[in-house]
């Protein structure tokens, strides 16, 4: 059976990056207004449009999708080089994957309770605003919950491709210094979502992955990256003297 040769596994990594940045870009953008203020406006919002919601809920899935085939593609890649890394690094965008699924049973809730005829002009009742309510925390806290362990795998993931040179170095300064104000971002609503970071704490890393995921794509990576021990010395065998003849140790007697 043929093995994929380096250069081919980078662009299934390119492919995974541009993959998963375009379904969560395209949820975001959807679900931005639609999921925001209260949960009485929310269940008006999707009350209006349904479907929308519904292709928000699509979107998010295809992204846990792309996020597991991206971080078992980057395993395959960058295992030879810190293995221990490169496994936590993978479990925890695994985890990211798995929480970001499993936070979309609270928008199917909220799809259960406009089919029920709640939020359709007329007044919520106390259940169900309290429905409506926990619906919408679930959602926010477990996009809070994903997004801290992806941040925690993008810190270790970078941290490969700057030491292994899987991609440029200026690419993999890039991913860490902005995933490390995504971190920061991240605390602050993990320990209280009543505070707001400001936006520019996410500015610098939202067009990363398209870009090295466009720069793996079209260049891909021939030489495969660079193993940490490659450049020690390597023990050599003792060379055989010359003409094949045997050595023969003193006080030994010859065959």
């Amino acid at each position: 059976m043929a093995v994929p040769s380096h250069g081919s596994v980078a662009r299934y990594v390119g492919a995974a990056f541009v993959a998963q940045f375009s379904t969560s870009l395209a949820a975001g953008l959807l679900s931005a207004s639609m999921l925001s203020g209260g949960a009485g406006q929310v269940v008006a919002a999707v009350g209006a449009d349904p479907s929308r919601l519904r292709t928000v809920i699509v979107l998010e899935l295809f992204t846990s999708v792309g996020i597991i085939a991206l971080t078992s593609l980057l395993y395959v890649a960058l295992r030879d080089t810190v293995r221990w890394v490169a496994t936590l690094a993978f479990a925890l965008w695994l985890a990211e994957a798995t929480v970001l699924a499993v936070s979309m049973l609270s928008l199917y809730a909220l799809l259960d309770l406009v089919g029920m005829g709640v939020g359709s002009g007329s007044a919520m009742s106390a259940s169900d605003e309290v429905i409506g309510q926990v619906a919408v925390g679930l959602h926010e806290h477990g996009a809070d919950i994903a997004m801290l362990f992806f941040a925690a795998g993008a810190l270790l993931w970078y941290w490969l491709f700057l030491r292994t040179g899987f991609v440029p170095r200026w690419l993999s300064i890039w991913g860490l210094a902005s995933v490390a104000l995504v971190t920061l971002a991240t605390l602050v609503l993990v320990w209280n979502r009543d505070l707001t970071p400001p936006i520019w704490l996410y500015a610098a890393y939202v067009p990363f992955e398209l870009v090295v995921g466009l720069w793996l794509l079209v260049t891909g990576s021939p030489d495969g990256p660079e193993h940490p021990d490659a450049s020690r010395p390597q023990h050599l065998p003792p060379e055989q003297p010359a003409g094949g003849a045997i050595e023969v140790r003193p006080g030994a007697s010859a065959p």
